[in-house]
């Protein structure tokens, strides 16, 4: 009996199911729509498609874009807030910023409505000394008062609970004891860390998924029980680590990001695996166009993330830049007369106008199809038995080509033309402009829809080459099989260096191993090792962003062993030099946050096994017409999931196989390296 390993990944327009057979070193894919407004329905269908015994299964893991969309949308739970007296209104007033910089008016509504946003008696000083001590049977009334009033979850916000967390810790207690469910959410629990807008602000936004995601996810791990799955069942997180089902339950703001981010660390391991350390991936779903980089095989983690404005998430997240520019983006004229893409998508259902099924505004996805680029006779997602060209060039005529004066084909290329500006813009964003050199980089686009757009991509940006992986179609679905188990912790130090307490330090670290550890051991997965890594937020006096500064920490026996202030010292200096370029003469160091993280690294399999045998055909198995420019091109179709390691394809070429269409333009050529990816580039002339 093989064991299998499944990673889904719930995107908005599809959900892709990536099931590697542990035994054999073989996989399969299933992409299907996602269904809404519950994502538990494609996610069961997909894992059907390709498994009908669960008990042949030993790990689920999934990545889930369930609580970024009840952000986006404002579908969380109806959420109360107990906070300190005088500071009700912190997640309106935010950082005093504004959604537009110009023009005097800007509104901002929190995702807890004031009325239900309650004061209690209660002041923790800055420096960790209690003036007044909480008033619990005020706690009490005001919890009782957000019952009656139907809040599903609270939050608990109190002022310095990070420097000393007794009052808070009081107030949770009681509320605990009288909340009907487990939806309680507390500041000094999700973020002891200073500056009071982000801990609100990330607390208040875990109370108001909690209900949403600890549901949806209990869904599903109920109907995986009930069809005999008796493995592992395991969240991604924004960071691209692995976390359990109740640890995302009771911190679900942690997967705000979570289907992203897998798709990022399955994109490293795979450059990595090929040689490429430096990538910049392109993520093409229905609805979005997320990009990352990965700069000397490591993925770049922000502290901070504004999932909209004013929703604020101090976690740390793979840093993913995201663009309306998905396949089902839906194009539009203004009233200036200017062709638009996105941010509305068609998403699956109604989905592209070629789908059938009741859109009639055109898509990336129908410029394509009306320009012979994707088979109308093979779509993606196993649902639709063919896609509709003449109802998509209609609809591209009607919105599109009338109102800009061109022919229907001049239409679609523009359609095209708009989104890979959008999409390299993108691209310059987190690559070009931080002034990483493109010319070292390579593009990896995944997604359904990625590999469609590879070549246009390198001419934009100058990106020398794309790494088209195996399965470009469920890379996401791919990650979560891949991704470590990580857990992250952060605490407030604010001291400087020079008054240092090592033990207080030694202390926090310690806490933050075990609690790691003990997450770890709880697990059912085996990890091939265990690693540790310690960083500290510092500044100079005076200053208030900081950079984080990497410590060397040692653990023996079992206890960690704190660097001295003069390594301390000597790795800030480091940093900050690396950051700026030079040091403040006589500047004095203050560190201001403790981050620890925790990763078990899971077995990685060899990609190699992907890669096809070396008896598969080379041959074409069909032609058609495709529009590149202003001319149709006959082009060679090509199974690609038969082509042997080696095979080079010159361009124009269609390479198609069950999860996407990878394109290879007139100019540029496609080769299979050993892991079945293949390799575009500019055509090498023969000498």
């Amino acid at each position: 009996m093989n064991k299998r390993m499944i990673g889904v990944d719930v995107g908005g327009t599809f959900t892709d199911v990536f099931v590697l057979n542990e035994d054999e070193g073989t996989a399969t894919v299933a992409k299907v729509p996602t269904t809404r407004p519950d994502q538990s329905g494609g996610f069961l269908d997909g894992i059907k498609r390709e498994v009908t015994d669960l008990r042949d299964v030993s790990v689920v893991v999934h990545g889930t874009t369930a609580g970024t969309n009840a952000l986006l949308e404002r579908k969380g739970a109806k959420t109360g807030v107990i906070c300190t007296s005088g500071l009700r209104d912190v997640l309106e007033m935010r950082r005093r910023d504004r959604p537009r910089t110009w023009g005097l008016r800007g509104d901002f509504d929190p995702v807890v409505d004031r009325r239900n946003r309650l004061e209690v008696p209660e002041r923790t000083l800055a420096d960790g000394s209690i003036r007044t001590p909480v008033d619990l049977d005020a706690v009490r009334d005001a919890a009782q008062q957000l019952q009656r009033d139907g809040c599903e979850a609270v939050a608990i916000l109190f002022a310095n609970a990070y420097a000393n967390s007794t009052n808070e810790a009081a107030a949770v207690a009681a509320v605990r004891d009288i909340w009907p469910n487990a939806h309680v959410s507390a500041s000094h629990e999700i973020l002891p860390e200073i500056r009071e807008f982000e801990r609100f602000s990330t607390t208040a936004l875990n109370a108001y998924l909690q209900p949403e995601i600890s549901g949806y996810l209990g869904r599903l791990e109920t109907a995986l029980r009930d069809g005999g799955f008796d493995g592992e069942f395991m969240i991604v997180q924004s960071n691209g680590g692995v976390m359990a089902v109740d640890t995302a339950c009771k911190l679900p703001v942690r997967t705000a990001l979570s289907g992203p981010a897998a798709g990022v660390i399955a994109a490293g391991y795979i450059a990595g695996s090929a040689g490429f350390d430096n990538v910049i991936t392109g993520d093409m779903g229905g609805t979005s166009f997320d990009v990352s980089l990965i700069h000397n095989s490591q993925s770049i983690l922000s502290p901070q993330t504004s999932i909209d404005f004013g929703m604020v998430v101090r976690t740390p997240m793979i840093e993913i830049t995201t663009i309306g520019a998905g396949g089902g983006s839906i194009a539009w004229v203004d009233k200036g007369g200017l062709l638009n893409i996105g941010p509305e998508s068609a998403g699956s259902n109604p989905g592209p106008v070629a789908y059938g099924l009741g859109n009639d505004r055109p898509t990336v996805t129908d410029a394509n199809v009306v320009l012979g680029r994707i088979d109308p006779d093979n779509p993606i997602g196993g649902k639709l038995e063919r896609l509709d060209v003449e109802a998509a060039s209609h609809a591209i005529d009607v919105h599109v080509a009338s109102p800009l004066g061109l022919t229907t084909l001049q239409a679609a290329e523009a359609i095209l033309t708009v989104a890979n500006s959008r999409m390299a813009g993108a691209i310059r964003l987190v690559g070009i402009e931080r002034g990483f050199d493109p010319k070292r980089f390579a593009f990896m686009p995944f997604g359904g829809g990625g590999a469609l757009h590879a070549g246009a991509m390198l001419a934009e940006t100058g990106i020398a080459r794309a790494i088209v992986p195996r399965y470009p179609g469920v890379t996401s679905a791919m990650g979560c099989v891949i991704a470590d188990m990580r857990q992250d912790f952060v605490q407030t130090i604010n001291t400087l260096v020079a008054t240092l307490d090592a033990d207080a330090l030694a202390s926090f670290m310690q806490s933050h191993v075990a609690q790691g550890m003990a997450l770890l051991d709880a697990s059912r997965t085996k990890f091939e090792s265990r690693e540790l890594s310690f960083e500290l937020d510092m500044a100079y006096i005076g200053q208030t962003h900081t950079v984080p500064v990497p410590i060397i920490v040692e653990v023996i026996d079992g206890q960690v062993v704190v660097p001295t202030k003069e390594q301390i010292e000597m790795a800030f200096d480091a940093a900050y030099q690396a950051s700026f370029g030079r040091l403040l003469n006589g500047g004095v160091r203050r560190i201001l946050n403790l981050r620890s993280a925790v990763t078990g690294k899971r077995p990685k399999f060899d990609l190699a096994t992907l890669a096809p045998n070396g008896d598969g055909s080379v041959e074409a198995v069909s032609h058609r017409r495709v529009h590149f420019g202003s001319n149709w091109h006959e082009t060679a179709i090509y199974d690609r999931l038969s082509l042997p390691v080696g095979t080079v394809i010159k361009g124009p070429a269609i390479l198609t196989q069950p999860d996407t269409t990878v394109l290879i333009e007139p100019n540029l050529q496609g080769r299979v390296d050993a892991f079945g990816n293949t390799i575009i580039e500019t055509q090498k002339v023969a000498s």
